[in-house]
């Protein structure tokens, strides 16, 4: 893989980056680069085991072939994960384990059962020492969060998407960690993805069919506006996660943010452009969304709802427009992988 002169000066910032790709043929060039982790969820393993199956099936031959159903997706994720996890090991142990993770996300149909959820981070919590697990920032999720963080594991809060999901993922992190460290456990990391690109896409959605007028470069920092916000609550708070953005939809989104205190989840395509188009070296994170972008935004209720901190309870995480689109998303990735022939 070609040297990659931005991101590399973006891993000298207070930025990280992970690639969000589950390419193992990859993962030696990323790491060149300054990746620190992977963020591999259901259709990124799917995408990799059928993309490249040949390559995939000596890591898989000593699945019992007579597992079924959810066994099966679980033992295949679970050694695609591990190998790419090893590549990073390194990565994990000379940051202290600040940095360094895969990730591997608990079954997407378990959504709303927090019991589970629960026993199946524990499982991928135990997979290897460099695991973070995937959570799904709903009421159920939040519970398992913060068990996970009680125990020391390091969880990624995903399938969120706006300010309050952020919060409290955070939040939630925070009281987790603060039970381990009375208990005397080492503590884990503590992660909150915000798909800033699917927000976009969803103003964008919402906004064609009510048939708003709403230019395309206001929707483009629909999810830019929700985890500026979301950064500068975290931060004042005193809350121990650190964002992610993730689902990014092209290089302005990296381009706003480098220089944060976040991890990036960068996808393969937008490395490729930010080599190829090589942007300056510039840090314009502090520079906020204007107040008449926002303002035209909160036209749209569901922007509303993601952007202001109270927009959203717990108990209405779930059934946001976007979490069942994604969810449906993971959920068909998920039996997808059940269906490969070993």
């Amino acid at each position: 893989m070609a040297e990659n002169s931005y991101l590399r000066w973006l891993s000298k910032t207070k930025s990280y980056w992970w690639t969000d790709s589950a390419v193992y043929r990859n993962m030696d060039g990323y790491i060149e680069n300054g990746a620190t982790g992977a963020t591999t969820n259901p259709p990124l393993v799917r995408r990799s085991l059928y993309g490249d199956p040949d390559f995939w099936r000596p890591y898989l031959k000593n699945i019992n072939p007579n597992l079924k159903s959810d066994e099966k997706t679980e033992e295949i994720i679970r050694h695609i994960t591990t190998a790419i996890a090893e590549k990073f090991l390194p990565v994990y142990k000379s940051s202290g384990g600040k940095q360094g993770y895969v990730c591997a996300q608990v079954n997407p149909a378990l959504q709303g059962n927090a019991e589970k959820m629960f026993e199946m981070a524990k499982r991928l919590n135990k997979w290897t020492e460099n695991i973070a697990v995937k959570i799904p920032a709903n009421a159920a999720g939040l519970e398992v969060m913060e068990e996970c963080a009680s125990l020391g594991i390091t969880t990624v809060g995903t399938v969120g998407f706006s300010v309050p999901q952020a919060v409290e993922i955070a939040k939630r992190q925070t009281l987790g960690a603060a039970k381990a460290e009375k208990a005397g456990i080492k503590l884990g990391q503590a992660f909150s993805v915000v798909m800033v690109g699917r927000q976009d896409d969803y103003i964008r959605d919402i906004a064609l069919d009510n048939r708003g007028n709403l230019a395309e470069s206001d929707i483009i920092q629909a999810g830019t506006a929700v985890i500026k916000r979301a950064y500068e609550i975290i931060k004042d708070e005193s809350y121990r996660s650190q964002l992610m953005p993730a689902g990014m939809r092209g290089a302005y989104h990296t381009l706003d943010l480098a220089g944060m205190d976040m991890t990036m989840s960068i996808s393969a395509n937008i490395q490729d452009f930010l080599a190829k188009e090589s942007p300056p070296f510039k840090e314009i994170f502090d520079t906020p969304v204007p107040k008449d972008v926002i303002e035209r935004l909160c036209k749209i209720p569901e922007f509303v709802r993601a952007y202001e901190p109270d927009g959203m309870k717990p108990s209405e995480f779930l059934s946001y427009g976007l979490s069942q689109r994604t969810l449906s998303q993971f959920s068909e990735a998920w039996l997808s992988i059940q269906e490969f022939v070993l």
